[in-house]
């Protein structure tokens, strides 16, 4: 295993370590530190075959920073299932999702700062970012009610769509609008999780992210339904495209 593979599986050794150390010192349910370690195996080894398919030849600065807030939201995912059978420290909840949150503006600074954008970072950070949000609707949900994980299984929602309607994998415009909706989505279940804003505030404030997702993902559905069909055609008709779409 080149270097380059390697990186992922130390990111995912430190953050086993976290996870080692906090549980130990919270004493918390063990099924919480189960989970945490299932995601980190999981994004693992999905992350290395990635590098292998695409025959990366260096890791990458940008990686560097959304592998190292996928370590915390490998945490934070423990402490949610943990909260399910006992109560959890807030605080660390918090403590940590911020930062995670924070470093979502940072890969992709650094990504263009290196000049090292690639289709798999994008990918990467995609995927701990949808991650972050199921995790955290799971935790405000408790409180707010099941209504809030249309905000983490919404995206999920969508990738399966895809698999039975074609047009829906076409590729999307960029877009600036998705990262504000989707930083809007973080940050509006981070201060209903810690408990600071009244539950009203909170249910009213985190049903309006969820009307700028559904807006957000509504304009997408629109538009791959007027395009997608033209692009899929297109991509079918050319091979080269099909093996970079592969």
């Amino acid at each position: 295993m080149t270097e380059v593979h390697i990186a992922p599986i130390g990111f995912a050794g430190l953050g086993a370590v976290g996870v080692a150390l906090i549980w130990a010192v919270e004493g918390l349910p063990a099924i919480g530190s189960t989970a945490a370690l299932a995601y980190l195996a999981a994004s693992t080894a999905i992350l290395v075959v990635g590098l292998r398919r695409r025959r990366t030849s260096r890791f990458g600065e940008a990686n560097v920073v959304t592998a190292t807030r996928s370590a915390l939201v490998a945490i934070i995912t423990g402490l949610v299932v943990a909260s399910f059978v006992a109560p959890i420290p807030v605080p660390l909840l918090i403590g940590l999702t911020v930062p995670a949150l924070a470093l979502d503006a940072v890969d992709g600074w650094v990504a263009r700062r290196t000049d090292s954008v690639t289709e798999l970072g994008a990918r990467f950070d995609m995927e701990v970012d949808s991650f972050l949000l199921l995790a955290l609707s799971a935790y405000v949900a408790q409180t707010l009610g099941p209504w809030v994980l249309a905000i983490g299984l919404m995206r999920y929602a969508f990738l399966a769509a895809g698999w039975m309607l074609p047009w829906l994998r076409a590729p999307l415009p960029y877009r600036y609008w998705r990262k504000v909706v989707t930083a809007a989505q973080g940050i509006t279940l981070a201060t209903a999780a810690s408990g600071l804003v009244p539950v009203f505030a909170s249910a009213l404030l985190v049903a309006l992210a969820l009307a700028l997702l559904v807006e957000s993902f509504g304009r997408d559905v629109v538009w791959l339904a007027a395009y997608g069909h033209a692009r899929c055609a297109a991509d079918h008709a050319d091979p080269e495209a099909e093996a970079r779409a592969s």
